[in-house]
């Protein structure tokens, strides 16, 4: 008797067991962070290249083109939100799209060009976070 309910007992913390694993697995990473992670690998490499003085102008319309495609996603990334969030969503977009058609090749201009993206940024995450 004593070893069929250890059996019992030891099937169903391995049920529980599975079952927080599953549930841990299946959450993952929510879509909102994953936007805002991916904009900020960007705009960090952008940054790191401006201070290290290695600024090409291919490499530069690489990563401001991956943000432009990520910053199309805030909408769908936090959906609900009011009319001034969106607006400021449409300033970050607004902000790289500038830089994108000014192409910047050398430190100087990327980093004029960054400016104003990490300032549309900065007034959303002030704003909301």
């Amino acid at each position: 008797m004593r070893p069929l309910l250890l059996v019992i007992l030891g099937l169903v913390v391995g049920a529980m067991g599975a079952t927080f694993a599953l549930s841990a697995l299946r959450q993952g990473t929510p879509f909102h962070l994953g936007v805002m992670a991916v904009m900020q690998h960007h705009m960090g490499v952008l940054r790191a290249n401006v201070r290290a003085k290695q600024c090409d102008a291919k490499g530069s319309l690489a990563h401001l083109s991956r943000m432009r495609e990520n910053a199309g996603d805030v909408r769908e990334a936090f959906p609900g939100m009011d009319a001034p969030f969106y607006g400021g969503g449409d300033k970050l977009v607004a902000a790289i799209d500038d830089a994108i058609s000014h192409a910047p090749g050398s430190c100087a201009a990327l980093a004029g060009v960054l400016a104003p993206i990490g300032e549309a940024c900065q007034a959303c995450h002030q704003q909301y976070q």
